[in-house]
């Protein structure tokens, strides 16, 4: 085993450009997104208020507008054409409508008719901004309803108001960084493993050096060995990328670290024995990595981690339970940031094992095939 884990390394240093598909390529990538989503989520996205009452109700909303750091106040007008041609410019992603008599309907028990109106083509930023304005809103009718109007109207009254309190459970700040980093490195990290395990299993047969990477090993290990070579590398960076976000970013493990640890080794085992196989079978680079893209590289969709899958079409759910990426990420979110127990992510770390001794049997099963076409 050692011995073809050493055949691989001196091999990665020989090669500068498999060697920086193995280094540079997982840093660029962990530094790129880390830095992408450190800020956390959005802040002072653009938006405009449409103030045709000039009130003390329109006052209010400004003032709610202004302290919330997650939106940024572009312009105050009462021209309708300008707020269109700046969603067209998308120079905002949205503004309120506060119309003329807005105050007058709100204090006689009518509907003000204030309306938000933001721009959903940007999925993210549309859920950001329309969050925030309706909240600043409601902020806004509720500060102007018990102290500019109601305060000054009618005399001191103590009766209970009826509360909901509303709790953001696991994400309580909503924050990008612990929502779509733990899924993003590994999606992209098994992906480059893919490239790699491929690249180098094929390498042996297109250059004729298949029989010396067995010397003095049997098929199980050296095919093993090389594989384990590339998981454990990309593992290291796994882990290097987890200190980083638990350690210095603060984003700590609910559950077991040692569950999640030996998910990601089950997750990239998996992928990597995919990819040996695939090679195997086809003897073609360009067609392994076509469908490595289509398999590995659809992972993150189909998961159900950023699209749901709930109402999503019979293939879609089909496909979202043949990859491996997808039991990960439920195991991972489970003990990351739920704290879920034992029990109840056995289901996906068992499903991680079968996809592991799955793709193990069809890559030794190939490997065995394909030595037999060389000797032949």
């Amino acid at each position: 085993m050692w011995q073809g884990i050493l055949r691989e390394l001196r091999y990665l240093l020989r090669s500068k450009w498999d060697l920086c598909l193995v280094t540079l390529a997982p840093l660029f990538v962990i530094i790129l997104f880390s830095c992408m989503f450190a800020q956390g989520k959005p802040s002072a996205l653009p938006i405009a208020i449409l103030d045709q009452d000039h009130s003390q109700l329109s006052h209010q909303i400004e003032k709610h507008v202004r302290l919330n750091h997650s939106l940024h106040i572009k312009t105050i007008t009462a021209n309708q054409n300008e707020i269109e041609q700046l969603l067209n410019q998308t120079d905002i992603w949205g503004y309120i409508s506060i119309p003329s008599g807005a105050e007058q309907r709100l204090v006689h028990a009518k509907d003000a008719q204030i309306s938000i109106l933001f721009n959903q083509s940007y999925f993210s930023v549309g859920n950001s901004i329309s969050t925030a304005m309706l909240l600043s809103t409601l902020g806004a009718l509720k500060d102007f309803s018990g102290h500019d109007y109601l305060e000054n109207t009618l005399p001191y009254l103590e009766a209970p108001t009826p509360n909901v309190k509303i709790s953001t459970l696991y994400n309580p700040n909503l924050s990008y960084e612990f929502y779509l980093e733990p899924y993003m490195i590994p999606a992209i990290l098994h992906l480059l493993l893919c490239c790699c395990v491929a690249f180098a299993v094929g390498q042996e047969f297109k250059t004729g050096t298949a029989q010396a990477w067995l010397d003095g090993q049997s098929r199980f290990t050296a095919l093993f060995s090389k594989n384990m070579t590339y998981v454990l590398i990309f593992s290291l960076w796994t882990w290097a990328w987890m200190f980083w976000l638990i350690e210095i970013r603060g984003w700590f493990v609910e559950g077991s670290l040692w569950l999640i640890l030996l998910g990601q080794f089950l997750f990239y085992s998996a992928y990597a024995f995919m990819s040996s196989a695939v090679v195997l079978v086809t003897q073609n680079l360009a067609k392994s990595f076509g469908f490595i893209a289509v398999y590995g590289g659809s992972s993150l969709s189909f998961a159900g981690v950023t699209l749901p899958l709930n109402n999503a079409p019979l293939f879609t759910k089909f496909w979202a339970n043949i990859i491996p990426y997808t039991p990960y990420a439920k195991l991972q979110t489970e003990q990351w940031v739920v704290g879920s127990p034992f029990e109840v992510s056995f289901i996906p770390l068992l499903a991680l094992v079968v996809y592991f001794i799955l793709y193990l049997a069809l890559a030794m099963l190939f490997f065995k095939k394909a030595l037999r076409g060389v000797q032949a």
